[in-house]
């Protein structure tokens, strides 16, 4: 049992105060003052010692040891067995003759709940016919480092940098290939975003893939004027996630764990440079060699519609 907020006394405190009584010699009435208990406490808690050493000092349940006016256990189960029929509280109330307040009770002690009633809805994944129908968009934010962290060293006390300031990385993914382009940017400002969006629609284009939507979160760059000036300049479409889903948005989240795993916290970096050194060669790993379940454990690179000549010669 959890001893309440405003408790006197403790279990290392009942302790204390056998102690002084049976050992030291002080009186029940003085050791009681001390404590700021009762006498009468006090001698509660000296029976219990003498009767059952140690244990007796622990707290004890308040629950008492009958419950004559309880629901029957059998009533309870009919109650819940009427809630899998998925009646209505009132009905079961009526179906019971038990009162509506007392099924109420039963139910919330339960749970049994009508959504959690239903089985869960199968996952629905999706994924576009073509590359470049729909590029997702996405932004981490990351700490800069100044020394090997505690992530590495597993000391956060001695090895947690403050005030080193943060970094973003912008990431963009292909839905139907997984092709991925990434940069790490000193902030997540709408001329941020602009900058990578033009930087991505380059890469993409360089493997032959077409852009023609835009998807990210309701991030305030995103919806910014000037982003979706700039969309409609280039003759995109912009397309937004529905707010506070972000599986909606999952290739990019799952992009940026795969990331997190296999680059930014995957070796000792002693500074922020050296991280950022390490993007390109795990980008080019990603793109080119590294296998994903998703696509068969095929590489992205593998489901471009390119001859292989040109693909030989972007693998650099």
């Amino acid at each position: 049992m959890n001893s309440h907020s405003k408790a006197k006394l403790t279990a290392l405190s009942r302790d204390e105060m056998i102690h002084r009584i049976l050992i030291l010699g002080h009186s029940v009435a003085s050791v009681a003052a001390g404590f700021g208990v009762s006498v009468r406490s006090a001698y509660k808690w000296l029976a219990r010692f003498r009767a059952e050493g140690s244990a007796g000092l622990q707290d004890r349940s308040s629950r008492p040891r009958r419950s004559p006016s309880a629901t029957h256990p059998l009533r309870v189960a009919r109650v819940l067995a009427l809630r899998r029929r998925r009646l209505p509280g009132f009905q079961i109330a009526r179906a019971t003759n038990l009162s509506k307040t007392t099924v109420s009770r039963l139910l919330r002690l339960h749970r049994p709940r009508l959504a959690q009633l239903s089985p869960p809805l199968p996952v629905r994944r999706y994924e576009r016919s073509h590359p470049g129908e729909l590029i997702h968009f996405d932004i981490k934010k990351l700490a800069r480092i100044e020394r090997t962290g505690h992530r590495i060293t597993g000391d956060r006390q001695r090895d947690h940098s403050r005030g080193a300031g943060w970094e973003f990385l912008h990431i963009a993914i292909d839905d139907h290939s997984r092709l991925a382009f990434a940069q790490l940017l000193p902030d997540e400002s709408t001329r941020s975003a602009i900058l990578f969006l033009h930087a991505a629609l380059a890469f993409f284009r360089r493997f032959g893939i077409s852009p023609q939507r835009i998807y990210s979160d309701n991030g305030s760059c995103y919806r910014a004027h000037a982003m979706r000036r700039t969309i409609a300049d280039l003759g995109l479409k912009q397309r937004f996630t529905k707010p506070y889903t972000p599986k909606t948005n999952g290739k990019a989240e799952r992009f940026i764990q795969t990331s997190l795993r296999e680059w930014a916290y995957a070796h000792a970096y002693s500074h922020s440079s050296q991280r950022s050194e390490r993007l390109l060669s795990f980008l080019h790993n990603y793109n080119f060699h590294r296998p994903h379940h998703a696509l068969k454990l095929r590489s992205p690179v593998s489901r471009l519609r390119q001859p292989l000549n040109n693909l030989l010669s972007l693998h650099s």
